[in-house]
């Protein structure tokens, strides 16, 4: 049978008895962590474990570890890591392969997995603060060149990227936590700008889904919840991987839980992504979303195909060049 076609979050740095069992029994395709679930690299290496015993496989277990405020592995424990906009600014997209390597290797000696990045959003003078510092850049030739790098970095360290918020995000001035945007540019400017960046890495594993309204695919419905946008994705875009959505509790999209779940797998999303790990919401969303049908099941496998081990590297070798690019020194 096919798993759920979920990635779910739980409550705190313990998995409990309790969820352990709803877990079992929900079977949901992954995982994914927050700063509330970490706490010291044995806890967390202890959680990532359980959370695989759990559902009796080598599930993906996700993070988004972007650096700056989303950063949810953290000091003493951790490399803190500049905010990606600011670590543009300190060796541009030649710091980001390296850095992301590096990263990679504090997820991987955890359980971790999968890595939600690169963010490929175009930043804009409408940009929300809540995302303008996370993007890579202004144009669109900085962001695929940072975010190839970012992606290869991570791969490389047997960590799956996950590319965000498809189709764009950049040009969105709300922030879809707390309402929806809605975008007006016309398909061409989106298809040349926004929407490219994307189609450059369309060759990655998993991509997650922007909350926003593109008002010239479909004024009715955001991206997540639309059955047009995720038909743009997959043939104008040629994205051929896993979609999963962004957090279903975001308050972007109307409706209840259960409902949201449904829209999103009948828009053609593969893979419901729920977050905050409380179990009476868990349980409608799982219930709501289903099992991964054949050809989600089929990009999935595809997906896994592509985690591997690390390959070898010299971390403090890796480090040191890092270092020394970020310094201003590795150029030439």
């Amino acid at each position: 049978m096919a798993p759920g076609a979920t990635i779910l979050g739980c409550l705190g740095p313990v998995l409990s008895a309790d969820e352990a069992a709803f877990f079992r029994a929900a079977d949901p395709w992954g995982f994914i962590l927050f700063a509330r679930n970490v706490e010291t690299p044995d806890q967390l290496g202890r959680l990532t474990a359980d959370l695989r015993a759990s559902v009796g496989r080598d599930a993906p277990i996700l993070v988004d570890q972007e650096g700056g405020r989303v950063q949810r592995l953290r000091a003493p424990h951790w490399r803190e890591w500049l905010p990606p906009r600011d670590q543009m600014a300190h060796g541009g997209a030649r710091a980001m392969h390296p850095r992301s390597r590096l990263m990679a290797a504090e997820l991987r000696a955890v359980g971790i997995d999968a890595n939600c990045a690169p963010t490929l959003d175009i930043a804009t003078a409408a940009t929300h603060p809540f995302l303008r510092n996370r993007c890579y850049g202004t144009t669109l030739a900085d962001v695929v060149a940072a975010g190839r790098a970012v992606a290869d970095g991570l791969l490389a360290g047997g960590v799956l990227p996950v590319m965000k918020h498809m189709p764009g995000h950049g040009r969105a001035s709300g922030d879809t936590h707390l309402d929806l945007p809605t975008v007006s540019t016309d398909l061409e400017t989106l298809m040349a700008s926004d929407f490219a960046a994307f189609a450059a890495l369309k060759d990655l594993p998993m991509a997650m889904t922007a909350h926003i309204v593109f008002s010239a695919i479909d004024p009715a419905a955001p991206a997540t919840l639309s059955p047009v946008m995720i038909r743009l994705i997959r043939e104008r875009i040629g994205f051929g991987g896993l979609l999963m959505t962004d957090d279903l509790s975001m308050q972007a999209l109307a409706g209840t839980l259960a409902e949201r779940a449904a829209r999103s797998v009948a828009a053609g999303c593969d893979i419901v992504l729920h977050c905050n790990g409380e179990p009476a919401e868990m349980a409608e969303v799982v219930e709501a979303s289903g099992r991964l049908t054949p050809d989600g099941q089929a990009r999935a496998t595809a997906a896994l195909a592509a985690r591997h081990a690390p390959d070898a590297v010299d971390l403090a070798a890796l480090a040191a060049e890092f270092d020394a690019v970020t310094r201003g020194q590795g150029d030439g």
